[in-house]
C-alpha cells in the first residue's frame, strides 16, 4: 500500500462517525490535509504518476479516494439539509464536489488557502472567520 493510500485512508477513518453538526470541521480537515504544503498531496501525486502502467495500483489508489469521498458523503448525509447551506445538490454530488475543491487546494499559493476555504465553508452554509 502506497503511502497515498494510506494517507487516503487514514483521512476517511477520521471522518467515520462524526455527527450531524461535522460538516464545516470535515471541510477544514480536508483542507489542512490538502494545503499547499501538506505531505498528502505530494503522496497522492507521485502515486498518481507510478500507476500510469500499473492498473492495479491506479484501482487501489482510485479506491483509496473514493473511500475519503464516501466518509465525506455520510458526513453530509449525517448534517440536516436546512443546514447544508443554500446549495442544493445530491449527497454524493456534493462530496465529490468539496473534495474536489479541496484537492485543488494543493495547486495554490500557500496565501489563497484561506480564501478558498472561506469559498467551500460558504458554500455549505457556514461563516468562515476572517
Amino acid at each position: 500500500m502506497s503511502d497515498a493510500e494510506r494517507g487516503l485512508l487514514a483521512l476517511a477513518r477520521e471522518l467515520e462517525g462524526w455527527g450531524a453538526d461535522a460538516l464545516p470541521r470535515a471541510v477544514r480537515a480536508l483542507a489542512i490535509a490538502y494545503a499547499p504544503d501538506a505531505q498528502l498531496p505530494r503522496a497522492v501525486h507521485r502515486a498518481w504518476l507510478g500507476t500510469r502502467e500499473d492498473k492495479t495500483a491506479a484501482l487501489a489508489l482510485a479506491w483509496a479516494r473514493e473511500q475519503l469521498r464516501l466518509a465525506l458523503q455520510a458526513v453530509i448525509e449525517a448534517t440536516p439539509p436546512s443546514a447544508r447551506g443554500e446549495l442544493r445538490v445530491p449527497a454524493d454530488t456534493l462530496a465529490w464536489l468539496l473534495l474536489a475543491g479541496s484537492e485543488s487546494l494543493a495547486h495554490e499559493p500557500a496565501s489563497a488557502a484561506p480564501d478558498r476555504l472561506r469559498l467551500l465553508l460558504q458554500l455549505i452554509g457556514e461563516a468562515a472567520p476572517e
